[in-house]
């Protein structure tokens, strides 16, 4: 039998710090560390260009990714060697070529690799707007990524597992998670064994969900805790974890407020 023990945290979360972000990455999707400072990349559509910012919201260095397209990009992760973008973002359930790039920064973040991925049990590829296929959240283990389903038919997300290595793999989930919301962002912390993970719902609200004592081979008793996060007009798309009780997440541009960079404080 498996047991998901699911918390709601009714106190009220801090925004301890608001940083707007240049125009330039008005549709910041994915963030990473570097250099002491920040990277992330624009949505769909964007240039295939990763864009260095400072924790005061100043763009420092923009890197031309060679040989790559954005089709997609929504999320980007890294480990001791490469960074991986995930360009996974499936809206309408159509998208047959699903990738992840892997990226050297020690090469002039050159395109040194590719995952292809497919969902193991999709067989329509009609355009819809409730499916389970659209995956925007991805993080790095210290063997495997893992990616979650943005799941707009039952705003459950799913556990994707596969290696870091270049080849074509089918997606099975491992797991499937209540949250009741739509997961955009997802970060991991092997010291702390620590996921994070940012969503919205219908209503315009934003969260954070907390996934404490991460065990890959004990997928069973994984919990989580679900934060709403204080900040209106807003679509927050990434996090990066600071510590325990400490985040960093960027929005997009929406309205008339710019791209931001937000500390929040659960």
């Amino acid at each position: 039998m498996i047991i998901l023990v699911c918390l709601n945290l009714a106190v009220a979360q801090t925004v301890e710090k608001v940083v707007e972000l240049p125009v330039q990455i008005y549709e910041t999707s994915g963030l990473e560390c570097f250099e002491g400072n920040f990277l992330t990349h624009n949505d769909s559509g964007g240039k295939p260009i990763l864009y260095l910012f400072s924790e005061a919201g100043k763009l420092l260095e923009s890197y031309l990714i060679p040989n790559a397209k954005n089709k997609d990009w929504e999320d980007l992760t890294r480990d001791e060697d490469l960074f991986y973008i995930s360009d996974t973002g499936n809206n309408n359930g159509s998208r047959k070529k699903l990738k992840i790039l892997m990226i050297d920064p020690k090469k002039n973040f050159d395109l040194v690799g590719e995952i292809n991925i497919k969902y193991k049990n999709q067989k329509n590829f009609e355009k819809r707007k409730k499916h389970p296929y659209d995956v925007e959240a991805i993080a790095a283990l210290p063997k495997a990524l893992v990616l979650f389903s943005k799941n707009r038919k039952t705003f459950t997300t799913e556990l994707y597992f596969i290696p870091k290595k270049e080849g074509s793999y089918s997606l099975k989930p491992k797991r499937s998670l209540p949250v009741n919301s739509l997961i955009t962002g997802a970060d991991y912390n092997d010291r702390l064994k620590l996921f994070a993970l940012v969503a919205y719902n219908n209503e315009g609200e934003q969260f954070i969900y907390t996934l404490p004592n991460f065990n890959s081979k004990k997928l069973e008793k994984l919990q989580f805790i679900k934060h709403k996060i204080p900040v209106d007009r807003a679509q927050i798309e990434a996090i990066k974890i600071i510590d325990q009780n400490t985040f960093w997440v960027t929005s997009e541009a929406k309205g008339k407020n710019p791209p931001r960079l937000f500390k929040i404080k659960i």
